[in-house]
């Protein structure tokens, strides 16, 4: 169900060049702002002083500098903007699936480059960290454009050594490698992250954990047949993590009904353990426009500041 596309390298250097235009002309003219907005510093400091003009607040005054001029003096604060954004990425062999325009990895390296591109506009570092079911690779947060296309060279081509998912394993990763506040982007499909109750456990337990200590956000990217099947009779499918061959009756109504009632349980209540851990979830549909669905994300976090 799922389709194959094999590149050439020249093709994929072409890819990579039309991402990085795209996603650094939509960071300049519609997210650097948006993201300055939805994501504050750490606090205020003093800039500098000034002289005094109609309209300022009297609050402001420096006294002391004022005495020393004879002219009134305002002291000027400015945004402790530094900050640090972690991109947390799903490169599980589901990531590889796409029936629609793309496949969803190449849809999450457009996303990680907008973001990316806003953080060091807004001068933020950048790093990421891939997961399967095993940490497949730590980039240390940075700065820089150099920086940032390496990035999404490796997001668009990145060759997991594992086909599982373990966010719960990525999240107490990035507890132990990130100390400070950072604003984390937790990017996956979300699929067999309920395989069993203990791992259901691990998984809440460490959402709340992230949750509390830093500024997290699911970004959970699906393709339209994984929320619905098409009536197309009798097919063989593969489960693209465990490699397990399976028949199913896609004419079957109850069938199709259930599958997708699975999937709208499993993202409600994927919803709610977010919402209950101080952080948001957001789904993005690999057919949809992002940029949408990224503006309205960043104006609903600017309500909420």
């Amino acid at each position: 169900m799922a389709k194959t596309i094999s590149v050439s390298t020249d093709e994929k250097r072409r890819k990579l060049r039309k991402i990085e235009i795209k996603t650094r002309k939509l960071s300049n003219q519609i997210f650097s702002g948006s993201y300055h907005s939805a994501f504050k510093g750490r606090g205020i400091s003093f800039s500098q002083v000034r002289e005094y003009q109609y309209g300022d607040d009297v609050k402001s005054i420096d006294w002391n500098v004022t005495a020393r001029h004879s002219k009134h003096y305002v002291k000027i604060f400015e945004e402790e903007r530094e900050l640090t954004l972690m991109l947390l990425i799903d490169v599980s062999q589901s990531s590889f699936f796409g029936t629609q325009n793309e496949f969803k990895n190449h849809i999450i390296a457009e996303i990680c480059g907008v973001l990316a591109y806003s953080a060091i506009t807004n001068n933020d570092k950048v790093g990421v960290i891939f997961f399967s079911d095993h940490i497949e690779k730590f980039i240390p947060p940075k700065k820089g454009k150099t920086h940032i296309l390496r990035i999404i060279s490796e997001i668009y081509d990145f060759t997991p050594k594992h086909k599982g998912t373990n966010i719960a394993a990525a999240l107490k990763y990035l507890n132990n490698v990130v100390k400070k506040k950072c604003i984390t982007f937790l990017i996956s499909d979300f699929i067999h992250q309920n395989a069993d109750g203990a791992s259901q456990k691990d998984f809440i337990k460490s959402l709340n954990i992230i949750g509390k200590k830093h500024d997290l956000i699911g970004l959970h990217i699906y393709d339209e047949r994984e929320a619905n099947l098409p009536d197309i009779g009798l097919v063989k499918v593969k489960d693209s993590e465990t490699g397990k061959d399976f028949w199913i009756n896609t004419s079957d109504k109850n069938l199709l009904k259930k599958y997708a009632k699975d999937f709208q349980v499993n993202m409600r209540m994927m919803k709610d353990l977010f919402g209950k851990s101080g952080a948001q979830l957001e789904s993005i549909k690999t057919e949809n426009d992002y940029v949408v669905s990224l503006i309205n994300m960043f104006k609903k976090r600017a309500l909420r500041k």
